[in-house]
């Protein structure tokens, strides 16, 4: 319940906050952004609880159901491990042979919660979380605490990407450890650092992290493609 509270708070200040720059939108980012949400809002979670978990039924039958951890630890697989393994999938897709799907999504220039989802429209099929959450959605006797884990995963990538940040006591309390609006706005000001999603702890490790409570000056990058070919083929 504190979890599913703290999702929708969050993206409810989130949205609140992001309202006046989603009025400065252009038509063409209100699609690049829309079609983007409807990916990855409807359509991945929809092929991970239907078509994925078809496939792992007939590829793994006697897997269905069959992982049992307790609560937490099925919720530190989803938030913590699953994270790590985020972190290197990021750091593919900012890589010379995975840059050309993942570099629609750096030409945001605000920091707004529709901001999240601009990607190329199948960008997603790269990304970690379509695979292997669908995977433990199949192996786990009950994944009610795997999927709370992903629900608070996707509320701080809304937040992530808006300028909601916290301040005072909260910033220093938080900034420590979990990844906050200003270390992302940093990723999207210069793409070569702050790659995890919820924690530090990896971008720390792997010498990454650029930390601040500043905002960079300027994100994102132009591009010069046009407007379909940033949905279908950005290459």
């Amino acid at each position: 319940m504190i979890v599913f509270g703290t999702f929708v708070l969050l993206v409810g200040l989130t949205a609140w906050h992001s309202w006046p720059d989603l009025r400065q939108k252009s038509p063409a980012d209100w699609i690049l952004d829309g079609a983007g949400l409807w990916v990855q809002g409807l359509l991945i979670p929809l092929l991970q609880l239907t078509l994925l978990q078809t496939l792992y039924q007939q590829l793994f039958p006697a897997w269905h159901h069959s992982l049992s951890v307790y609560p937490v630890f099925a919720f530190i697989l989803s938030f913590v491990v699953v994270d790590y393994l985020y972190y290197w999938n990021h750091r593919f897709l900012h890589s010379h042979w995975g840059w050309f799907a993942h570099q629609v999504h750096h030409t945001i220039t605000t920091m707004d919660v529709l901001g999240t989802s601009r990607n190329t429209l199948w960008s997603s099929f790269l990304i970690v979380y379509l695979w292997v959450h669908g995977l433990f959605i199949y192996l786990l006797d009950s994944p009610t605490a795997y999927v709370l884990g992903v629900s608070l995963t996707a509320a701080l990538d809304l937040w992530r990407h808006s300028r909601f940040s916290p301040s005072g006591p909260w910033y220093y309390w938080l900034s420590g450890w979990l990844i906050l609006p200003q270390d992302h706005g940093w990723h999207h000001h210069s793409a070569v650092c702050n790659y995890g999603a919820n924690l530090k702890l990896w971008d720390r490790l792997r010498d990454t992290l650029h930390s601040s409570n500043q905002w960079p000056s300027r994100l994102g990058q132009a591009s010069r493609l046009s407007l379909w070919r940033q949905l279908i083929f950005p290459n």
